[in-house]
Formats: C-alpha cells, structure tokens, sequence
C-alpha cells in the first residue's frame, strides 16, 4: 500500500537536504551521526540520481534558478518541496520490488510530475521505523527552469510557465495520490485508496511527538520498575490523541450535534465550533482550536451529522416533554475543575435556559407561589410513596406465585419416580440413577411443608392469578412513574430557584 506524503522547505541551504538522504542522521534530533574519525556516517544503502540539473548539483542548479528569476529572496520563501513515496513492505517478498525497481518508479513519477525542476529522487531500502518498507525520496527546486506542455490537470499558469513557483494545492496533492496509484497498479504492487482519506490523521509532528513522548515515557517507566514501582501508564498519548479518544466516547452515545457538544463540554471541557462548514475543536487549557482535518475525516461535520443521525436511528425515540427541565451548576465550584473559559461560558448559557424552563415550568403549573410549590410537592410525595408500596406489595406477591408454581410443576413431573423408589428392588441403586430427580421432588415436599399446604394448587388458577397480579401492577406502577417524573420536576425546579437566589445574592453585595 503505498502513500504519498508532501513536506515544503524554507531551508536556503539547499546541499542540506542532499546530505541528509546520504548520511545517517538521529531519528529524534535530526543531526548527523559521526563515526570515530568524527566524520558523517554514509547510509548502509542508498539509490541517488539528478533530473533537470544539466552538469551542476542540485544546491547549485536551484541557486542558479533564484538568482535567474529573482525568487527566494526572502526568509519566509518555500525554496524545496520533498515528496515521499513508501512502498508496502510486502512488495519487496510478494512482488519483487527491488531498490533499482522503486528509483526507476520515483524517476519516471518525477519526470512526468514535475516537469522543469531541478530534483533528486534517492532511494532508500528502510524507513526509521524499521518496518522494511523501500520508498523513495523526490526533492525538486520550487522554481520551474522551463517552460512545459500544459496537462489536463494544469490548472494555473504557474502549472507550466518557466520562473513560477511550484505549489502544493489539494488539487494538486489529489492528483499525485492519483498517479501513485496508477504507478503501483502499473507496477503490480500491493496499492489502497489515498482519496478517501484516514479516520485518524497523523500528521508528521504529531507523529515524532508521539515517537519521543514513548520514548521519554519508557525511560521514566523502566526507572519505576527498577525500584519495585508498577508504571501508571505505559502508552503515551499527545493532546490530539486524548482529544479524539474522548470525542469518539461520546460521538456513539449520541443522536443529536446539541447533545454531543453539550456533553463533550460538560464532562471533558471540550468546545465544539463550526466554521465556514468545518467543525473546531477546544480542548480544555488550550487557547487555540485544533481543526477537525487535523484529527481525521471521522471528526469532521458530515461524518459527525452522519454518525449521530444513524444513532438516531438506531436508539428508540422518546417523545420529549415540554416541562422538562435540568439542573442548575454552580459555576464556581465547576470552575476549580480548571477546564478554562470556554466551560465557563458554556455553563452560563447552560444555567440561563435552565432557569428559563424553570420559571416556565412553575408558572404552567401556577406555582409561583412557595407554599403552593411546597404543598404540591408533599401531595406527590404521598402519592409517589403509596404507589410504590402496592407495586413492591404485588412484586412480593407475583414472586411467591412463581416460585409456587416451579414447586407445583416440579412435584408433579417428578412424583412418579418417587413411588417407583418405594417399590425398587434396590432403592440404592435406583436413588443413585434418579438422584436429580428424586432431589427436586423432595425440595417441592419440603417447600409444601414449610408453607402448610396440604393440597396442590391448580397451575391455571395460579397463572390466571399472576396474570391478574401483573395486570395491577402495571397500573399502579404507572401512578408510581407519573408521581415520580413530576415529584422530581418540581423538587428540581425548587432546588434551581434556590440556587439561583444563593448566587444572585454574593453578586448583589458586590454591585
């Protein structure tokens, strides 16, 4: 499966990024390694070849283009553009992918790419990570040296004129992931869709920070072991990480974008915003939003409008009560928590239209008044404690009425093995065979004795009586529901006056 990845330089010094695919450099801080002599180590392998350079270098061709065309002049300028092509490891066993094969793929996907650059393709047998993937490297100088044949997917003069500039569009990126697939399809190798996208995206300087957070985290892990200590955490995640675990916890739980924001900020602090079409996301103790394409396609609006709709559909729906009402926060308290402004924000917004559908709520029910509220509140409370005592009352019943009926059923199918053991030539013998048997009819005995029931029950009358206990109870537990929902609401509207009150007053001292 190859991919394609794209890095842009600002770097001047261009013999920089030569050295750097010969020599051997330090995966974390990016320095030459050295030998014993104090000299740079070459790479144990390596294919390097030049295109559009004529008879100079690579720095010198490029130099030799900005001094022509007067570009690059600034610091801020994009003097190179590095694409690397990773092949899939498994071409080099599978399909017989060799060094030689990938830098003549990279040669050609160059010449036919980047027509009029100066560039280096080299080729290298294995990444840092060790996974023994070959990929090759194409660096090409940011100024085109010539004019070229305009393609169909020239879009712009700087596409083709001589002395523009190279740019790295996501049309143009799309269209090279194009070419690569056609390249490694040509080439009958192991390819995958690079249109679509990844779920998670890593980018390179989350993927490094994750390389040295591990890194930093193994150390201090194996110092902890060294002295008996058990480590807490043996994975390292970075912000973005943390980020995308929890949004995932709750994207599932949803079916609604209010509910989903609502909760990602209630119970992690995390600010959703939509701009221009594009979701952002604000972790808590972060000032600057991290972009939804940053963290994967799986986060972005449409798959988030998606995902919750089919949530939605998923979960039986609930036909939502006007009255309904939550509860207030005490912002304070909440914000001791150190999940930033953002939470604070948001729980005002929140307390506000709380307070709004409880001041709705009381004047519908004409409950404005505190002994009114207080009076209905013990009303529902009679209510709602009655109702539960015949529901636990016919639950007690429904119960014995089962459990007599198991005894019942099990006495009857098990009796005729008992009056065979009377008359068995060897009750031993015959108690050892039917030992299950004759134990479920002495415990349907035992359980008749302990109750006084001298004569069986018939099992149609027992079950038209559980019907008829079942029927109850579901009435009385419907009062029991109905009590409970508007026992809460209003005990729920009464505590969020109250707090309302106990935080309006502090502010009233201070005015």
């Amino acid at each position: 499966m190859a991919t394609l990845k794209h890095i842009s330089s600002k770097n001047s010094d261009y013999s920089a990024i030569e050295a750097y695919l010969v020599y051997q450099h330090d995966v974390f801080t990016g320095k030459q390694l050295l030998d014993e002599q104090g000299k740079p180590k070459l790479r144990d392998s390596y294919l390097l070849d030049t295109l559009e350079c004529g008879d100079f270098s690579f720095a010198t061709a490029c130099l030799l283009a900005n001094r022509k065309y007067g570009k690059n002049t600034q610091h801020g300028d994009i003097k190179s553009h590095q694409y690397i092509i990773s092949f899939d490891p498994r071409d080099a066993a599978d399909n017989g992918l060799t060094m030689e094969t990938a830098q003549a793929l990279g040669l050609k996907f160059c010449e036919e790419n980047f027509p009029g650059h100066p560039a280096i393709v080299c080729t290298h047998p294995d990444g840092h990570n060790h996974s023994g993937n070959i990929h090759v490297h194409i660096v090409i100088g940011s100024i085109r040296t010539r004019e070229v044949e305009r393609k169909s997917y020239m879009q712009k003069p700087r596409d083709w004129r001589e002395g523009m500039k190279h740019s790295s569009t996501a049309q143009t990126m799309r269209h090279l992931r194009v070419e690569v697939m056609e390249l490694c399809e040509g080439a009958g190798l192991y390819q995958i869709d690079l249109l679509n996208g990844s779920k998670e995206r890593v980018s390179e300087a989350e993927y490094w920070a994750r390389r040295r957070g591990q890194l930093k985290l193994d150390r201090e892990n194996a110092g902890l072991a060294a002295t008996g200590q058990q480590p807490r955490q043996k994975k390292f995640e970075t912000v973005k990480d943390t980020l995308r675990k929890q949004i995932s916890s709750l994207l599932y739980r949803t079916t609604s974008f209010e509910e989903f924001s609502d909760r990602l900020m209630l119970q992690y602090g995390i600010a959703v915003k939509e701009s221009r079409g594009q979701l952002s996301y604000l972790p808590a103790g972060r000032t600057k939003f991290i972009r939804a394409k940053h963290l994967g396609d799986k986060f972005d609006k449409a798959a988030v409008l998606s995902t919750l709709q089919a949530n939605a559909e998923r979960k039986p729906k609930v036909q939502s009560k006007q009255d309904t009402i939550g509860k207030l926060f005490d912002i304070q308290s909440r914000m001791t928590e150190g999940k930033g402004i953002g939470y604070k924000r948001w729980l005002t917004k929140h307390n506000l239209k709380v307070m709004a559908q409880t001041v709705n709520l009381l004047l519908e029910k004409n409950l404005t008044d505190e002994d009114a509220l207080n009076q209905r509140i013990t009303e529902l409370e009679t209510k709602y404690h009655d109702a539960l005592a015949v529901v636990k009352d016919l639950e007690g019943r429904m119960k014995a009425n089962k459990e007599l009926r198991y005894h019942v059923a099990a006495y009857t199918s098990t009796k005729n093995v008992a009056q065979q053991l009377k008359i068995a030539k060897r009750p031993a013998v015959f108690e050892e065979q039917h030992r299950a048997e004759l134990t479920t009819y002495r415990a349907a005995a035992a359980y008749f004795k302990a109750n006084n029931i001298t004569k069986l029950p018939n099992p149609k009358k027992l079950e038209a009586e559980y019907a008829q206990l079942a029927s109850e109870k579901a009435k009385f537990y419907e009062q029991y529901k109905e009590a409970k929902e508007k026992l809460l609401k209003l005990k729920t509207a009464k505590q969020n006056v109250a707090s309302f009150f106990r935080e309006e007053e502090p502010a009233q001292q201070e005015r």
